[in-house]
């Protein structure tokens, strides 16, 4: 929870506060920490919730996950953050056995599925406890108080949370397998028009890239676990600039070890067809170099790249 609060704490963004937030009066934990709790009523609106004496909601709930929106508040009421803006799903917050008063992790230990809550810490003990670092100069300038607006979503054992995490991973391992299917049709459609236009024609490996052998080599190709050298230029297909060269590093062969996924699998596929000496062009359909993220601002998403590269010696 603390590397995803200390991470979102420079966004600015925005949650709705209870309109009777203003109105009730903060009750108070031993610990210091004001809290004011809400939930919803038969009509939607939300009620101030007391917190029985009996209750003990957190022990009762030590080692499950409370899912919960959150908003980060100044003493002046600027927006810090807000984790609905950043994220349209509650964040998953573990509830510990042990809590230590004064913490975010405490106040959050009141709320049940369903409640609302503001929450009003000193500053400078919230940053210590619950964030370990000192009080940021944007917070201080609001004066020495952190204000926490919480909606609290679900209850989960840890085993329901793990298990809801895989299914989102496989869900979206899923969508990225279907889109990279359709984005490499495109590429290969692109491919296609470039090997007419130039008059060439390539092969193609079991994986999907492209080469064009333009000299031939002599021996075997290397296998996978070898360690080869290549010299080579790249550039972006649609635009035939140059992104990178070992010309523009003193002409010094590049090394790494084959398959072992060192390099972008477009490499090891291409460099896998060529023997000793060869000099070839790979043509490699964004999936298999650097597919929807790009890398940097030479090489776009869903760039398909070409590679000149000479194959000089492998052990």
């Amino acid at each position: 929870m603390r590397h995803f609060l200390l991470g979102a704490l420079a966004a600015l963004l925005g949650l709705a506060r209870p309109a009777q937030a203003q109105d009730q009066p903060f009750a108070r934990l031993p610990s210091g920490t004001e809290y004011r709790l809400f939930r919803a009523d038969a009509t939607g609106k939300y009620q101030p919730r007391a917190l029985a004496p009996t209750d003990a909601p957190y022990a009762s709930r030590a080692g499950q996950v409370l899912t919960v929106f959150m908003e980060f508040r100044t003493g002046r009421d600027s927006v810090l953050m807000s984790s609905r803006r950043m994220q349209p799903t509650a964040q998953p917050v573990a509830l510990p056995p042990q809590t230590t008063p004064g913490s975010l992790e405490e106040a959050l230990g009141l709320l049940l599925p369903g409640d609302s809550a503001v929450f009003r810490f000193p500053a400078d003990t919230v940053f210590a406890k619950t964030f370990r670092q000192p009080v940021p100069p944007f917070v201080k300038r609001g004066g020495n108080t952190l204000t926490v607006l919480a909606s609290a979503r679900e209850l989960l054992t840890m085993e329901q949370m793990q298990a809801r995490q895989q299914q989102l991973q496989a869900e979206m391992q899923k969508k990225a397998v279907q889109l990279s299917a359709g984005q490499l049709l495109k590429d290969n459609a692109l491919i296609g028009a470039y090997l007419k236009k130039n008059h060439a024609t390539a092969k193609k490996t079991a994986g999907g890239t492209y080469y064009i052998i333009k000299k031939a080599g002599t021996g075997l190709p290397p296998k996978k676990g070898q360690t080869v050298r290549v010299l080579y230029r790249g550039t972006v297909l649609s635009t035939g600039k140059e992104f990178d060269s070992t010309a523009k590093r003193n002409n010094d062969p590049f090394s790494f070890t084959l398959g072992v996924g060192q390099v972008i699998p477009g490499w090891d596929q291409g460099i896998a067809m060529l023997t000793k000496g060869s000099k070839a062009v790979l043509l490699i359909p964004s999936p298999l170099a650097y597919g929807a993220r790009g890398a940097g601002a030479d090489i776009p998403p869903n760039t398909v790249l070409r590679f000149e590269v000479e194959l000089l010696d492998f052990k």
